[in-house]
């Protein structure tokens, strides 16, 4: 398959880039690691006139802690968190996710903004920044906004940003305590997008407690699900097995999959519910 022809761009600052967005508007498409935008150009689902390559942007490169959150810019590659040490202590869903994602090439260049941008429903970081309670920090001609993640997921393929506008940086808040993290997901084959999906964020406090918590479904609706009643039912509440089981039954009912190749919606409920329970069960074992 061959893509249709497009002009190319390779803006070197994020005013150039878009100031590009703005000339040329719904032709344009952003180009940062390019692993779900090259498929769909070669098969001709997408077809941009104009590609803007943002891969000399060094502005969008890096990560770092500050104010209270971390920032990690749009041109973070996949690798970078799941090889990044030092981050695993206090963010430990980061590389626990990113081991998930496809297959080394893809991790080697795809990045964690453009997974977003993409919005796919079955999409491992949707999920993960979900259960991290992320903001998506959004450039555009107005200056700098920031979008809760639960809200730049409008639809399916669909996100908060304007036509003029890039996802610059995500920011995760720094968590106060000892963080656990797991992501667990069921494919029909290594590197594969989810059956289901389930990222899991606990903080634990000081008395046994839980202090904060996330939990993100992926492919489990037209966007990616938090299991806010189940979030709701474990904060503040010690991690036992009582509480486990709880939690676990009130995201199995917040999950709303569809029936399709890959398995019945009743199915994949009850994959959510053994995943939660699972997935708390070793971060109880492992924050005791």
């Amino acid at each position: 398959m061959i893509p249709n022809a497009f002009d190319y761009f390779s803006p070197t600052s994020v005013d150039e880039t878009i100031a590009l967005l703005q000339k040329h508007g719904y032709d344009a498409k952003i180009l940062a690691g390019g692993q779900s935008l090259l498929p769909m150009m070669k098969l001709r689902v997408a077809m941009p006139s104009v590609l803007i390559d943002i891969n000399h942007v060094d502005d969008l490169r890096g990560w770092r802690e500050e104010n209270g959150y971390l920032r990690i810019g749009a041109l973070t590659r996949h690798a970078d968190l799941e090889n990044e040490r030092n981050l695993m202590d206090r963010y430990p869903l980061l590389s626990k996710t990113a081991e998930w994602i496809a297959d080394v090439p893809v991790r080697n260049r795809g990045t964690i903004c453009g997974s977003l941008v993409h919005a796919d429903p079955g999409s491992d970081w949707g999920a993960a920044m979900i259960a991290l309670h992320a903001d998506v920090e959004i450039i555009g001609p107005s200056g700098v906004r920031r979008v809760f993640i639960d809200d730049f997921f409008v639809d399916t393929f669909t996100t908060a940003l304007e036509v003029d506008e890039i996802a610059s940086a995500v920011l995760i808040p720094s968590p106060i305590g000892r963080a656990a993290a797991r992501y667990m997901k069921l494919e029909r084959k290594a590197g594969d997008f989810a059956i289901v999906g389930v990222a899991l964020h606990v903080v634990k406090a000081n008395d046994g407690t839980i202090l904060d918590v996330g939990i993100g479904l992926s492919a489990c609706g037209d966007v990616p699900v938090r299991a806010k009643k189940a979030e709701e039912w474990l904060l503040g509440r010690p991690l036992d097995q009582e509480t486990i089981n709880q939690a676990s039954l009130l995201a199995q009912e917040e999950a709303n999959p569809a029936t399709d190749l890959r398995g019945s919606a009743e199915y994949k409920k009850d994959l959510v519910r053994v995943f939660v329970k699972r997935g708390l069960e070793e971060i109880a074992e492992e924050l005791r």
